[in-house]
This record gives C-alpha cells, structure tokens and sequence, in this order.
C-alpha cells in the first residue's frame, strides 16, 4: 500500500496501519485453527438439522470467482451442507464464469438459481456512476448482488447464507475513497435521482439496517464466512477446482466480470491512480501465500492488459449503448467522491466501532 490510500498512516518503524491492524487486532482473533474448524462444523451441524425436510439447507451466492466457487466445494464436499447455488446476473458474466458455475453446479450435484436483473434499469444506473464522477462505479453491480440474496433469502425464510468473503486473501480492504460502502442506497438514490433517466421500479434495493439489523436480529437469517475457519490458500484451491471441474482461473482476482475486469485493471488506475493490485496482493503477502518482492515486481507491469483494453473499452461502450468517446469523456471528467453526495456513512461508521468492540468485526484497521 501507498498513500494513493489518503488515510493510510505509518508508524516510527515504516509500517503502514493497515500491517499493524493485521498483527495486532485481526491475526489474534483470527480463528483459522482447531478451534475454528470446530465453530465451523457446530454452524453446519445446525444447518444441516435445520434443513432437514427442505430441498436445501442454505444458499451461497456465486459469481464463479475463486472464493465463491471454492466455497461451492467446501460446503458441499467437506461439510455435507446441500446449498442451492445463488446466482446474480446483472448483465456483465463473462464466459468464463458461466462456464464455471456449470461445472461446479454439475460436478457436485447442485440446483442453481440465477436471478437476472432488469438491464435497462441496470445500463441507466451504471450510466449515471459515470456521470456523477465517482470511483466506485462498480456499486450498481455489488448493491443489486446483495440486495437480491438478502431478498430472495427472506421471501423464503432462508435462515442461513454462505458467503465467499475471506480474510485469507481480503484482510486488507480497499480505501473507503475508492471503493465506498456499495450497500449505502441513499447514496445510490441520490447518484441516479441526479444522473438517471429512469426510475428503478424493479432494480433491487437494500439498506445497512435492513442487512446488518433487521435480517440477522428480527428475521434469524445469519451471514456465514467458512473460509474464515479453514485453511484457505488461495493457489491451492484454484488447483483443487482445475483438477476436480476443468474450472478455469482468471488473470486477477474478480475478474469473473466483464465490467470488474474494466473497472478495477483500467478505470480505477487510469482516471484516480488506485491500483487494486496493492490491496490484492497485500493481502496475500500478510496471510503468506506471496512476497513483499513478487508483488512489487508485478506492480511494475501494467494493470491491465495493453494488447485487449480497447476491445475492452468498446464492449463496455457497446454494452452501455454510448459511443467510445463518450464513455472516454467521463475519463476526463471532474473527480468526485463519496463525500459529494448523501450518504449514511456515520452508520457505517458506528456500526464499524461497535463490531470491532463487541470482536463481531475482525479485518480491516481499527
């Protein structure tokens, strides 16, 4: 990390706070142990009782990246859970990932269910993330991921979700500046109230309190991390799934997306100078699956890939039904930020510093 992180602070020995979180507050609580795998087998024990009966015990949503897809395998083959398989389209999968989610749907045996979001309403919100300036361009793709799983899961009292998250290869988190709270809907109603054209009758919303609040406290439906209390390198598993499914790796992480790949090897790069390389690989540099010399000899290569990025660009072009140069003018166009417009970041906030003290919350600085 660098101080293209505004907030990043190092101590008198150089070391940045996001290290010192690590060793200090997330590496101690950290339960990827015995004791862990113990918790983690409790959880399914409970799970697989409380499903009895039921065509399926819990859901996992699943893009067809790494960690989603390991879950898949992880929840199916080592805990003995019959997940129904949650997918999300919201028009940019690439081929690749399709192509994954069928193998590992076919390989273990699972039901999938896709939930495809209305792409007009999709394609006029992406519009409007251009238009109002902001780096988290990506929001309307993650808020509709969440929004229709916490949806799906409460319209069929669906008491247990699995979720891909890990700190095994996501213990540093991106800046709030470039990547801002995608669940925040009162900012994403004000970027499409000022920059949308349409109104978003059937794009699906959520909220912090509803997700963090309501859910887990008065409806039971709990948010469960696995990856969290097993062992989880990440070259292994790619290994594993190549082996097991023919699953196919992509170059970088999230990059089972058409748009993501854009976004976070591109745009983020070219127009604010954020390289998710560094978050990414700091991550596996702290967990030990890479080095601090690996990483900076990759960082000195582009990030994206210079041969294919105007093929890039036209497909997102296309895809959005504008021109090159005009997807190309919002490069230029004044920078904004999260801070421009409404917003409930005091709740995320609040809701950070009360998770960290009740130990609920373990990645991330303090």
């Amino acid at each position: 990390m660098d101080t293209s992180d505004a907030l990043i602070a190092f101590d008198d020995k150089g070391v940045c706070d996001h290290c010192n979180a690590y060793f200090e507050h997330t590496l101690p609580n950290w339960p990827v142990n015995h004791s862990g795998e113990a918790r983690l087998e409790k959880n399914a024990e409970r799970i697989r009782n409380e499903g009895k009966g039921k065509d399926f015990d819990c859901i996992i949503g699943m893009s067809g990246g790494i960690d989603s897809s390991y879950l898949t395998y992880i929840a199916k083959e080592k805990l003995g859970l019959r997940p129904l398989v949650f997918h999300v389209d919201a028009g940019w999968n690439s081929q690749e990932a399709v192509s994954n989610i069928e193998k590992l749907v076919d390989g273990l045996g699972l039901d999938l269910y896709t939930e495809v979001i209305d792409w007009n309403e999709m394609r006029d919100l992406q519009l409007a993330y251009f238009k109002a300036g902001v780096p988290n361009i990506d929001t309307p793709q993650d808020h509709a991921f969440f929004a229709t799983m916490y949806q799906f899961a409460q319209k069929y009292k669906v008491k247990n979700i699995l979720t891909g998250a890990n700190l095994s290869t996501e213990c540093v988190r991106n800046p709030v500046e470039w990547m801002y709270y995608q669940s925040d809907s009162v900012q994403l109603r004000d970027i499409h109230q000022q920059f949308g054209s349409r109104p978003l009758k059937n794009y699906p919303l959520t909220s912090i309190l509803w997700h963090k609040i309501y859910l887990p406290y008065i409806q039971g439906i709990k948010v469960i991390r696995p990856l969290n209390y097993i062992p989880y390198v990440k070259q292994d598993a790619i290994k594993l799934l190549v082996d097991r499914f023919g699953w196919q790796p992509y170059p970088r992480k999230h990059f089972e997306s058409r748009f993501t790949r854009f976004y976070e090897s591109y745009w983020l790069f070219k127009r604010f100078g954020y390289d998710v390389r560094r978050v990414q690989f700091s991550s596996l540099i702290l967990t030990g699956q890479m080095s601090r010399e690996e990483a900076l000899e990759e960082l000195k290569k582009s990030p994206y890939d210079e041969q294919t990025i105007a093929q890039d660009i036209e497909f997102v072009a296309n895809k959005l039904a504008i021109s090159v140069p005009e997807l190309e003018s919002y490069l230029g166009a004044p920078k904004r930020s999260y801070q421009d417009y409404k917003s409930q970041k005091w709740v995320y906030d609040l809701g950070a510093k009360a998770m960290k003290l009740l130990r609920m919350e373990v990645g991330g600085k303090r």
